[in-house]
């Protein structure tokens, strides 16, 4: 059973090792491209920290066993979608960023996303295209692909919405 709690600054350094192993896991699956130079900054965990909206998922021991950012509002990189549209573009929604989970753990994907989907019934969600893990993960899961977003240092992203 996972059970998901808020992230507090103390936990930055097994939240860092959970997102070193997100990125072997993602190169291990082909997916060379994503979360590199140093991506996710312990400064943007931190910021996450400290606006409430990072979250750790823990398992059956209490162990750390995955993490994401759960964000209700806006996401400014939302605003322009290419080759589709969202669902709804008029209700709020919450978004879902750096989803990751240790290389031995098992469903935490489906606790982060069911968790999220009850605070806020309106998730979007983007991902690499070569992150065909968690392309999977999303659709199992009610998303729809929606179509393309870019960040805002121009780097494509598959964007996905479940309402």
């Amino acid at each position: 059973m996972i059970s998901i709690r808020k992230a507090q600054a103390e936990d930055l350094g097994t939240l860092m090792d959970i997102f070193e192993q997100g990125k072997r896991i993602m190169r291990e699956n082909g997916n060379l491209r994503q979360w590199t130079g140093g991506y996710p900054q312990a400064s943007t965990v931190l910021n996450d920290i400290a606006n409430g909206n990072c979250y750790v998922c823990q398992g059956g021991q209490g162990e750390a066993v995955g993490t994401f950012a759960f964000i209700p509002g806006k996401e400014p990189t939302y605003t322009h979608i290419y080759q589709g549209k969202w669902l709804d573009d008029t209700r709020p929604y919450a978004t879902l960023h750096r989803l990751t989970s240790t290389m031995d753990s098992h469903g935490v994907a489906a606790a982060c996303l069911d968790w999220c989907y009850r605070q806020i019934p309106n998730l979007r969600a983007d991902t690499h295209r070569d992150n065909h893990i968690l392309q999977h993960i999303l659709q199992k899961h009610g998303f729809h692909y929606c179509g393309i977003i870019y960040l805002a240092n121009g780097d494509e992203r598959l964007a996905y919405q479940k309402l």
